[in-house]
């Protein structure tokens, strides 16, 4: 006999798994864009980008906010993202990280969406060009942090 409480927790075990496995594909994205991007400076490439109004990836890509310390900002994005995938993909084999995956996740994401934040605002007030590869990186982190964010709040409260 199925009681209220084991399908309420099968359900939850289900949404998990949705919200983990959404999480594994905007990785998976974000490391096609942020790897493309990456090779565009290893390669010293131009992007292929839409060169009309307010888009010129080439400036967004080879202002001086495309690099931190000498080291482009594209290889920091795609670190990121094999980091927050190899949290996800390890947080139920290893014992540190059955502990400790979810906060560790939040608090790079924290930084990411932060920096991602920011270089949004130096896109559209300082450099005046957007790069729809950025945009579309900085779009899909946040859709990603977000996701941490809810198993962030969903552990911490335990709700259903």
């Amino acid at each position: 006999m199925t009681t209220f409480t084991d399908e309420g927790s099968a359900a939850q075990d289900r949404r998990d798994s949705l919200v983990r496995r959404a999480q594994l594909l905007l990785v998976v994205v974000g490391i096609m864009v942020a790897g493309y991007l990456s090779y565009l400076k290893i390669a010293e490439a131009p992007a292929v980008c839409v060169e009309s109004g307010p888009f010129n990836c080439n400036v967004v890509l080879n202002s001086q906010y495309s690099e931190l310390g000498g080291l482009p900002i594209a290889y920091l994005g795609f670190a990121v993202y094999v980091a927050m995938g190899a949290i996800l993909l390890l947080e139920d084999r290893v014992e540190f990280l059955r502990a400790w995956a979810r906060l560790i996740a939040f608090g790079i994401g924290l930084f990411a969406w932060l920096f991602s934040m920011w270089l949004v605002y130096v896109q559209f007030a300082l450099l005046e060009a957007l790069c729809p590869w950025c945009l579309t990186h900085e779009t899909n982190f946040t859709i990603l942090f977000a996701l941490v964010c809810y198993r962030v709040y969903r552990e911490v409260f335990n709700t259903a």
